[in-house]
């Protein structure tokens, strides 16, 4: 196992707020884990964290080896991939889908003077298929469906065979039919020892493919449990991060929540 991932003692405070609070976190490379808790927990900012858009106000943070704020971010960030609503208001909406998915090869929104060569495009076009978007390739990104610029996203942070790949909530706002369709292609992705480490955060159990081996569930910026997924993933753990008696059910290999009592 290689560290992908080391958050040691880590916390971001913004006025007198405390947004991440003495957050040790590691991440290994052959590791999928799933990031949950309430609206405001932390969740967003840690993601921001580790892929190098935020610093901490206190901690320390290694990613990839290498510690940050120590190294150019231009040339780490490709080695991150990242799927994020954020990101997706940086893109210029009349930039097509082929270019939204081939200028993650530089880590940059919008095409401009960066030179591609045949593998890239090669690489563009097979990624457009994997997930299923390869019928979009000459539309603007502005037209796309939300289950579309999901998919468009992924296949964007995947364009320069990342070491890492963090995914921002990439089923919300997505109908059942999207929403199943992206959890199935998440699974694929999971399961293939090829792909990279993975950070899944999300709001909804029900969204959590297999295939994911550990779970952080964090709380008012701190947190709450950590560890294998399964030993993780519980009822009580579940229930002291959102607050409320929460009752697990599982169906196949997948999970649905609700609240008990």
């Amino acid at each position: 196992m290689t560290e992908v991932v080391a958050c040691i003692d880590v916390s971001v405070r913004r006025g007198d707020r405390m947004l991440l609070d003495s957050v040790s976190w590691n991440v290994s490379d052959d590791e999928r884990w799933v990031v949950m808790g309430p609206n405001g927990a932390g969740k967003t900012t840690l993601m921001q964290v580790i892929s190098t858009r935020m610093f901490p106000t206190r901690g320390s943070v290694r990613i990839l080896g290498e510690e940050l704020g120590s190294f150019d971010l231009a040339e780490l960030r490709p080695l991150i991939g990242w799927a994020s609503s954020a990101l997706a208001n940086d893109i210029p909406p009349a930039e097509s889908v082929a270019n939204v998915v081939l200028t993650g090869a530089w880590a940059v929104t919008g095409r401009w003077r960066e030179r591609y060569e045949r593998i890239d495009d090669d690489r563009t076009a097979a990624l457009l298929t994997a997930w299923g978007i390869e019928h979009l390739a000459s539309r603007t990104f502005g037209t796309l469906s939300e289950g579309e610029r999901k998919r468009t996203l992924i296949a964007r942070a995947l364009m320069a065979n990342p070491e890492l790949l963090i995914l921002d909530e990439p089923g919300a706002g997505l109908d059942l039919g999207g929403r199943e369709d992206l959890v199935e292609r998440l699974r694929l992705l999971a399961c293939d020892p090829r792909a990279p480490a993975q950070v899944l955060v999300t709001h909804h159990v029900e969204e959590i493919p297999s295939g994911f081996t550990h779970a952080l569930l964090i709380r008012d910026g701190r947190v709450v449990a950590q560890g294998p997924f399964a030993s993780t993933m519980t009822q009580e753990a579940l229930s002291e991060c959102f607050g409320l008696s929460i009752q697990l059910t599982r169906i196949g290999d997948r999970l649905a929540a609700q609240r008990s009592g």
